[in-house]
């Protein structure tokens, strides 16, 4: 019955998208204009327990975007540097027949959390929050529907499904079970949004729910913000999964010189054992293995200023030291460790 109730859903997915597509006769056929735009991000980090330093291109991302008419968008983006590696990231069309519904089929962020879903020229820290990088960071294969509504105060809904095979493993990859995720975005006056998602991914065997609640007010150059993520897996197979977020920043204009914006800011972050939902064995993916403990509980804080050369987010060196506190039994990774990071990031 499950199946068939989502067998239902995506067909009906696909009409209503059929349906928009055989509206396009009667709008403007006009393309407009196509976008290019790119994000570098170039770094030095030195851990000061270790005295060790090292130099990385944390990302290089060219991203191409535009509408072929007043209802049919699309957009691409690489990254040639990845940590190294070059990954295909988004690849969708986008489909709107009426104003405040959209459609979108094709590779891309599945929507949920608040600081998952940032673009790594929006993130205020150099490095991304455990929320955004280990328990909640998802971009997968799939559909979604977005409608944007007022009932005294601005409402987006966004709701998708997605294969669960990631970005790498398409070709060949068939399920009896589709992934889902939900996401609610209320902006209430003064700057204040609350926002509420909720995901069902199964990367191995185990069914894993996740539900994340997060909210921030952005008003007069303050930005404060906390999020909270609970991750449940399936038939008790690990042990629940506690993620937290929480920072402020303050954006500081100086005038026209070579710095136009000083921001300080500072973060607090959480996680408790954390498994990535596949299973191991003898360190490697096995499927007789079991679920292990992929990142080990932790908490950090971080403290630092971003040297804004135009406006936030466009060309920004942000100065960082993270400070991490572990258990007893807590294994620290290589890059997960006291540390001070000087990066540039420029958005084009």
């Amino acid at each position: 019955m499950e199946m068939k109730t989502r067998i239902t859903a995506l067909a009906l997915f696909c009409l209503l998208a059929g349906a928009s597509m055989a509206q396009t006769e009667e709008e403007k056929d006009k393309p407009s204009a196509v976008n290019v735009h790119g994000t570098i991000r170039s770094k030095y980090e030195y851990q000061t327990e270790e005295a060790e330093g090292r130099f990385e291109v944390r990302n290089a991302r060219i991203s191409v975007d535009g509408s072929l008419s007043s209802i049919i968008q699309y957009k691409a983006e690489i990254d040639l540097c990845d940590e190294g590696k070059i990954k295909m990231l988004d690849a969708y069309t986008r489909l709107k027949p009426v104003s405040g519904l959209q459609f979108t089929l094709g590779q891309f962020r599945v929507p949920f959390t608040i600081d998952a879903h940032r673009s790594p020229h929006q993130q205020y820290f150099a490095n991304r929050s455990f929320i955004a990088k280990q328990v909640g960071n998802v971009r997968d294969v799939g559909c979604a529907v977005g409608y944007s509504f007022n009932v005294g105060i601005p409402v987006v809904l966004e709701a998708g499904l997605f294969n669960g095979s990631g970005l790498t493993n398409q070709k060949d990859y068939w399920t009896k079970s589709v992934n889902y995720s939900a996401k609610a975005q209320f902006f209430l006056p003064h700057g204040f949004n609350l926002t509420l998602s909720t995901q069902k991914i199964k990367p191995d065997n185990v069914a894993v729910n996740m539900y994340d609640a997060g909210a921030y007010w952005h008003s007069k150059g303050w930005h404060v913000e906390a999020e909270y993520l609970y991750k449940h897996y399936a038939d008790d197979a690990f042990r629940a999964v506690h993620a937290f977020d929480s920072f402020v920043s303050y954006d500081i204009p100086t005038g026209n010189g070579f710095i136009r914006y000083v921001t300080p800011l500072l973060r607090y972050d959480y996680m408790s054992d954390h498994s990535d939902g596949k299973r191991y064995l003898d360190g490697k993916v096995d499927e007789m293995g079991k679920l292990t403990v992929n990142d080990h509980q932790r908490s950090r804080l971080t403290g630092g200023v971003t040297l804004s050369l135009k406006k936030p987010f466009v060309s920004d060196i942000r100065l960082n030291y993270e400070k991490y506190f572990y258990r007893n039994s807590g294994v620290a990774l290589p890059s997960e460790r006291d540390k001070i990071v000087v990066e540039v990031m420029t958005r084009f």
